[in-house]
């Protein structure tokens, strides 16, 4: 299933954010057992297919430092970037760890907040203790006038409040941004152990956001637990873990390289019989993939 239309290429918009990977633009020399990667055209000019996005894109031969290769090596030996799947599934991993990174935000603020408010609790007690002896006399005085008025029952919530429960809320709120800081970080760079991480917390939570449920079913609760299998099943199916699929020892270089160069790029697909001019850079480069001409409408 894909998570954007069939119109948008996520190689094309990492290429304009990374950059191309051209490798036949670092060689000294290209010949035509590089047709697939590359071509010198007539004019000394050469063409490099880019192996993440499949454009082709002009370039002048390499001289001094800026030669890389004599000549291109063997595609097996060359740095080859990832496209299709696996490029699809590191953007999804990259937008898990920003929702990772939003939720430990979160915590942190919490956290913070909490701190600030155990530190002035005695004082906070005198100030709710004074506002509610002026709204309805002394606290004791109150009977059930206080608790009928929503400012009366904050401010008893907040006399009740003790330093020994905002500890504990402490200690959660910085269990969770301590845990959530770890995914982001660990997703964003792609480690294994922190995809580990990730299954095992959310899933932990799963019992808690159960609970909720059947005590209260919202929209919001249903989502969130939606959202939650979602991402497990998600994670342990994709990433092969916990053995499924094979495990990590079936994990490989799903892009099959050799069938990718030996289909044709877009540039290659066609042959205009144009005149020469700035067509023609089109049509050497199907001549050197060795396309079949085809008319097509002049411009």
């Amino acid at each position: 299933m894909r998570l954007w239309p069939t119109s948008w290429h996520p190689e094309t918009w990492v290429c304009s954010i990374r950059g191309h990977v051209t490798p036949a633009a670092g060689a000294r020399v290209v010949t035509p057992d590089d047709a697939a990667l590359g071509a010198e055209l007539a004019d000394g000019r050469r063409l490099a297919r880019c192996l993440r996005c499949d454009s082709w894109l002009q370039h002048a031969p390499p001289e001094g430092a800026g030669v890389e290769f004599e000549r291109l090596p063997p595609l097996a030996a060359l740095d080859k970037p990832r496209r299709g799947a696996p490029l699809h599934e590191a953007i999804v991993m990259r937008l898990i760890a920003v929702n990772k990174g939003l939720h430990a935000f979160v915590f942190t603020l919490a956290s913070i907040a909490l701190v600030v408010l155990q530190t002035n609790l005695g004082r906070l007690h005198g100030f709710a203790q004074r506002v509610l002896d002026g709204v309805s006399g002394p606290i004791g005085e109150t009977g059930q006038g206080a608790s009928r008025s929503w400012l009366g029952r904050q401010l008893v919530r907040l006399l009740d409040l003790r330093a020994g429960t905002l500890k504990i809320f402490l200690v959660i709120a910085l269990t969770y941004a301590v845990v959530e800081w770890t995914e982001a970080v660990g997703l964003w760079r792609q480690r294994r152990w922190a995809e580990y991480l990730t299954v095992l917390a959310t899933a932990g939570f799963l019992p808690l956001e159960i609970h909720e449920l059947l005590k209260r079913v919202t929209v919001l609760r249903v989502l969130a637990l939606v959202v939650n299998v979602a991402l497990i099943v998600w994670l342990v199916r994709t990433k092969r873990l916990f053995g499924v699929r094979g495990g990590a020892h079936a994990i490989h270089d799903e892009i099959d390289w050799p069938a990718v160069l030996a289909a044709p790029t877009p540039a290659a697909r066609w042959r205009p019989k144009v005149a020469p001019g700035p067509m023609a850079v089109e049509a050497e480069v199907a001549d050197a993939a060795g396309a079949e001409p085809i008319d097509v409408p002049r411009p």
